[in-house]
């Protein structure tokens, strides 16, 4: 499931609202007047990208007929252990946390799995930025390429891509302006895979 912008999370609730209040779906009309949207093309866009994202569905034949689907207003969410912060830039300590987060059901791993929150931004041309959340599969081997939450030296934790090479490794940012970080494979280890990538708005 991908994560809502700022409008539509904003536009659901107003569907979650109007609903309860009313018994039935506002109309598009209402919808763009209660956003000050004029046009109600870009209304039924924001309908169409919270229908293709799970969270409504709508019969085209009918107006007001947008039903919320409720197997995603959250109970299909699976509270992980948020296990504190991982540096995407220069390797932090990993700090232990007892606080769980609320993870799509989707985005959990086959494995167990636990989410970190970002510190750096060595992973923005992945589109992972300072304070995100990543969901990370509890993984001890990985595939080259694969984004990886690595411990070097055994104190130091980074999240990079991955790549071996030559009998060493390579962690490897996605940020231009940063360096890889080449290391012999006996000093690294991996401690899992991350497989999504949550933002607060």
């Amino acid at each position: 499931m991908q994560p809502l912008t700022k409008r539509q999370r904003e536009i659901l609730d107003y569907l979650q609202e109007f609903i309860q209040q009313h018994g039935y779906a506002p109309s598009l009309e209402e919808v763009g007047q209660r956003f000050g949207l004029s046009s109600l093309a870009t209304v039924h866009k924001h309908l169409t990208n919270l229908q293709e994202k799970g969270f409504i569905r709508r019969s085209w034949n009918r107006s007001r007929s947008v039903e919320l689907l409720p197997a995603r207003v959250g109970q299909r969410a699976i509270e992980v252990p948020l296990m504190g912060y991982v540096a995407a830039g220069s390797p932090i300590e990993a700090i232990a946390s007892n606080e769980t987060i609320a993870v799509p059901e989707d985005l959990v791993g086959r494995r167990d799995t636990y989410v970190l929150r970002v510190k750096g931004d060595s992973m923005i041309d992945e589109q992972i930025r300072d304070g995100d959340f990543v969901i990370v599969e509890d993984r001890k081997t990985a595939d080259n390429g694969e984004m990886v939450i690595a411990l070097l030296g055994g104190h130091e934790v980074t999240l990079k891509k991955f790549y071996r090479e030559n009998g060493r490794i390579r962690l490897q940012p996605a940020n231009p302006a940063m360096q890889p970080i080449i290391a012999d494979a006996a000093n690294v280890q991996l401690q899992g895979v991350v497989v999504g990538v949550m933002r607060k708005y």
